[in-house]
């Protein structure tokens, strides 16, 4: 007979507060107390106490280190310390990745989220929660809403005033901002102030920033649909422009989880807009000309998505190494000998490629792409309106082609 049963738990892991000891359950003191290595921060560490009888470890630099050392420790008994919530930004969702969650046993305490949300008195489901913890604060753009309110996990002291200072250059000045300093602890305090004139000071480190978003009325507030306006990118000349853009992105159909390569960067718009569109979806830009690859990374970082990664290399060359891509859209260098063949076969099975032409010699090759491997393919046109003397006439922008295809769905 098989013996199916589950391994034994080996690893605690323990959502410890600022309180300490005392806000712990005789369930998570236990765990503590009965660990033969105990692995956390320093603050972590000294917050147990007298709970820590086996050897105390506090996490090494680089933390990956930390995280192997726990993983060769599997079968002792084991309790890693984390802030609050293991899986909610934490230490937790990181062992996840390695250890089988039949191995772990969990005991979370409230996160930083939950206890900014229960002092201030907000519906967490109706909140923006975002991490800037050890990230860049631009990532808070997409949630700046008029009248949206926002939870900001910070990295230090000087966090609070650094969100002011971004807030108030994109147009929200007038946001009122609380600062949760410590929560749940002996130490705990709350302070407010308006983003533009911000001048709080000695903020402790451990803090949440509330944010209580109010726009000026020319402020550039991202739209929530595809197409942003041509004028919030940076660009010469070289981006697809918003209709077709839109078009564009509800083409490449994004879903959960998916990585696209977008190929001939030029502004970084498609790259930008899909990674704006779910939390989940990764993005790599490839674009030769050292100028544009310039362009798409200040881009990215003003428009909440500096994470976009920057492949600055000529396609079909950049391809190499690169992880196998969902999704891939050719905006620019189609036609160059390798560019689609090689995106063709780096495509996972099942994937999606989209690309756009303006020109006759690219347009001929997705043609003949069209012809021999099916798809779908698509001309689309754009006018707009324009003073003609006192009057207004129709000027038409370059028509593109589009080719969409499925791989392994070939005619």
């Amino acid at each position: 007979m098989t013996d199916t049963a589950a391994p034994a738990p080996w690893l605690s892991i323990v959502g410890i507060g600022e309180d300490g000891a005392d806000g712990l359950s005789p369930a998570a003191r236990a765990r503590i107390t009965e660990a033969e290595i105990v692995f956390g921060g320093a603050r972590h560490l000294a917050l147990a106490g007298d709970l820590v009888r086996g050897e105390a470890r506090p996490w090494p630099s680089p933390f990956s280190e930390g995280i192997a050392q726990v993983i060769a420790a599997r079968g002792r008994k084991v309790c890693v310390l984390a802030s609050g919530d293991p899986f909610l930004h934490g230490v937790g969702t990181t062992l996840a990745r390695s250890i089988p969650a039949a191995e772990m046993r969990v005991i979370p305490a409230p996160s930083a989220f939950s206890l900014a949300a229960a002092r201030l008195g907000w519906a967490l489901p109706d909140i923006a929660c975002v991490s800037l913890h050890g990230k860049e604060i631009g990532r808070i753009r997409p949630a700046l809403q008029p009248g949206a309110r926002i939870l900001a996990l910070t990295s230090d002291g000087d966090g609070p005033r650094q969100v002011a200072a971004l807030v108030t250059a994109l147009g929200f000045g007038a946001t009122k901002l609380t600062v949760l300093e410590a929560l749940g602890g002996p130490r705990e305090a709350l302070r407010r102030a308006i983003a533009d004139t911000f001048a709080l000071a000695d903020i402790n480190p451990l803090n949440v920033l509330a944010l209580e978003v109010v726009a000026k009325a020319d402020a550039p507030v991202l739209p929530l649909t595809s197409g942003l306006p041509d004028e919030l990118f940076e660009n010469d000349g070289q981006l697809t422009k918003r209709e077709i853009r839109a078009v564009t992105l509800s083409a490449l159909a994004p879903r959960a989880g998916e990585l696209l390569w977008d190929v001939g960067a030029g502004a970084g718009s498609i790259g930008i807009e899909w990674l704006l569109t779910h939390a989940s979806l990764s993005a790599i830009a490839i674009e030769h000309d050292p100028e544009r690859a310039a362009r798409v990374a200040r881009n990215a970082g003003a428009l909440g998505v500096p994470h976009l990664k920057l492949v600055a290399g000529a396609a079909p060359a950049a391809y190499a190494g690169l992880p196998r891509p969902d999704v891939i859209f050719i905006g620019g260098g189609g036609s160059e000998p390798g560019v689609l063949a090689g995106a063709l076969k780096a495509l996972k099975p099942g994937g999606r490629l989209v690309a756009n032409a303006v020109t006759l010699e690219t347009e001929a090759l997705l043609i003949d792409h069209y012809t021999r491997l099916g798809g779908s393919l698509t001309r689309l046109a754009v006018s707009r309106a324009v003073p003609v003397g006192n009057m207004a006439g129709w000027r038409p922008a370059m028509p593109v082609t589009q080719w969409a295809f499925v791989k392994g769905e070939e005619a």
